[in-house]
């Protein structure tokens, strides 16, 4: 999960936990699969307690496809209560605009540095979820006063870097995570693009939808602070 990020103290972990998935064309090559695991829970690597999930089924692989379609190109009935009220005319909505413009933050300069260093976690929340094959992470800081630190730690790059074992390979490596500004709840909201093996059900991973991202990044620590007690 934290790929080179794991804490060295776990290298040497008594416990451990496989993850085992297969993807093949043919549903009989699989099939042939989930009945040859079975016999891993008494004949595979010594040590070895239990087989969670019991015999996996074999189930397809669908993925999202997400895509622009031209509102000119639809029409819109509204019914109520089974019958028709009106027709829905795209020419009276309101025009499209940029969620970036006007939700910024201001230039932000770190009051005043320090030699503490703070886990993500004691300076903000989290929140994470899939977006088909891509992931968004929500941090929220705890105190308006954590804001200048986390945005200047808390950078596209730095998230990049520290989900770097999540990306699918790709030749352009700056776009892999955008940092959006949230002002109205002292926040910031990351988007990941491409870093869940595919997504949901399509993906083989063992977190599919990027619920955990969140928490991994509660790990991520945010250096030259001052106390924390200074700052409330």
């Amino acid at each position: 999960m934290y790929g080179s990020l794991a804490r060295k103290e776990f290298e040497e972990s008594r416990e451990v936990v496989l993850w085992l998935a297969v993807h093949h064309q043919q549903k009989k090559a699989l099939q042939l699969f989930a009945k040859e695991i079975a016999p891993a829970g008494t004949g595979m690597a010594p040590g070895l307690t239990n087989i969670v999930g019991g015999r996996p089924n074999v189930s397809p692989i669908l993925k999202l496809f997400s895509f622009l379609y031209a509102m000119d190109n639809l029409k819109v009935d509204i019914h109520i209560n089974g019958e028709f009220a009106v027709s829905y005319d795209q020419q009276q909505a309101l025009p499209a605009t940029d969620h970036v413009e006007g939700m910024q933050y201001p230039a932000m300069q770190v009051p005043v540095g320090g030699s503490n260093t703070y886990r993500l976690e004691q300076l903000a929340y989290t929140r994470s979820g899939d977006k088909g094959n891509s992931s968004n992470i929500g941090v929220i800081a705890r105190n308006p006063a954590y804001l200048p630190y986390i945005q200047q730690s808390l950078t596209q790059e730095a998230v990049a870097q520290y989900f770097s074992h999540l990306f699918e390979e790709s030749p352009n490596t700056n776009d892999r995570v955008t940092r959006f500004d949230v002002p109205g709840i002292h926040a910031f909201n990351f988007f990941l693009k491409n870093c869940l093996g595919g997504g949901g059900i399509a993906s083989l991973r063992p977190d599919p939808q990027g619920k955990a991202l969140g928490q991994m990044l509660l790990d991520f620590p945010v250096k030259n602070m001052p106390d924390l007690s200074t700052l409330d």
